[in-house]
């Protein structure tokens, strides 16, 4: 049997499990590590059960509980190298300074280098330096002023807490590349979207396939052919595109959303459900919906209709993935 159990999806958060019967693996850790515990125990989920953390990509949305959550679990993450350097430097703080501010820091280095020298000089030049106080270095006091700096530098290092970017383990993977967590074998491949290296996933194990593809602008030929023969299908129908011309959003993200490297409208995702799309899922879930601009309702409608219009896929279920409360786990 495997299981598939959206714990949120939406711009504010996106984690699912995806399980074997054996292999339990977490798509995403786009919600605090609280959270998603507290997702997980909602849903029926164990934590502790948890094989790996696979990564999309390193937006804020998909990966916000991701060091906490594989820390306090101590499991490995998947991701690609881009995407990891992405998050890296998304949780290295940068301080910028003026030209001024770099001028007085060059002063001060000079100035102390300056000192230091001096200082250098001045124990080299024995014509200088009375040898009646310089104090007698054994063994013994060396080791004792050893010890006392160690104890001095102790509450510092206890005081350190854990970098943030500290995973317990990494598992780097080339996007379009194949591999295997437990039993699940996993194909991986790219999407439209903008991020460093992002990815959708079909999951294969027991016979059962299921493939993910959320946060994509469009739906590339490389996409539409690893969808096809898939048992349950996960698709994003972000927003409708007359209530984002309305919407809330500048003008600039709005242009981001419907760009080829942004989300997929309820119209794209209809179109492809009603043109390309093989018909072979039981259940085909709507994912990633827009809370400013879409409803519900509007994207049931849209692929409903599209799934219409192909009498033979009558038989397929619909469902919505929300981002308040997980959806009811999909088992096949």
């Amino acid at each position: 049997m495997m299981r598939m159990t959206v714990l949120a999806s939406g711009s504010k958060g996106n984690s699912t499990v995806v399980a074997s019967s054996r292999t339990r693996i977490l798509l995403d850790a786009g919600l605090s590590c609280r959270e998603l515990l507290k997702r997980m125990a909602a849903a029926g989920e164990d934590p502790a059960r948890l094989d790996a953390i696979l990564i999309t990509h390193e937006h804020q949305d998909h990966v916000h509980g991701l060091g906490v959550l594989a820390r306090r679990l101590r499991i490995p993450v998947f991701i690609t190298e881009p995407t990891h350097r992405a998050w890296v430097r998304m949780l290295t703080p940068r301080t910028t300074i003026t030209y001024t501010q770099w001028l007085e820091q060059r002063k001060a280095e000079q100035a102390g280098k300056a000192e230091a020298d001096s200082s250098a000089s001045l124990r080299n030049d024995k014509s200088v330096v009375d040898e009646t106080l310089i104090p007698d270095l054994t063994e013994a006091s060396l080791e004792s002023i050893s010890a006392e700096a160690e104890e001095e530098d102790a509450p510092a290092e206890k005081a350190a807490k854990t970098p943030l970017t500290h995973l317990p383990a990494i598992e780097f993977f080339r996007a379009g590349s194949n591999f295997s967590i437990g039993d699940i074998a996993i194909s991986s491949f790219t999407i439209p979207h903008d991020a460093a290296d992002p990815c959708g996933f079909v999951f294969e194990a027991e016979g059962i396939r299921i493939g993910i593809a959320t946060d994509l602008g469009y739906i590339p030929t490389n996409v539409k052919q690893a969808l096809r023969r898939c048992d349950v299908m996960m698709l994003e129908s972000n927003h409708d595109l007359e209530m984002l011309r309305d919407g809330p959003y500048p003008w600039a993200v709005k242009q981001r959303v419907m760009s080829r490297v942004g989300h997929l409208s309820n119209n794209a995702a209809a179109n492809f459900l009603a043109d390309e799309y093989d018909g072979g899922a039981a259940y085909v879930v709507l994912a990633h919906l827009s809370e400013s601009n879409n409803l519900p309702a509007l994207a049931r409608v849209s692929a409903e209709q599209a799934l219409a219009e192909r009498m033979n896929l009558l038989g397929n279920q619909l469902r919505l993935a929300e981002q308040s409360v997980p959806l009811e786990a999909i088992c096949l």
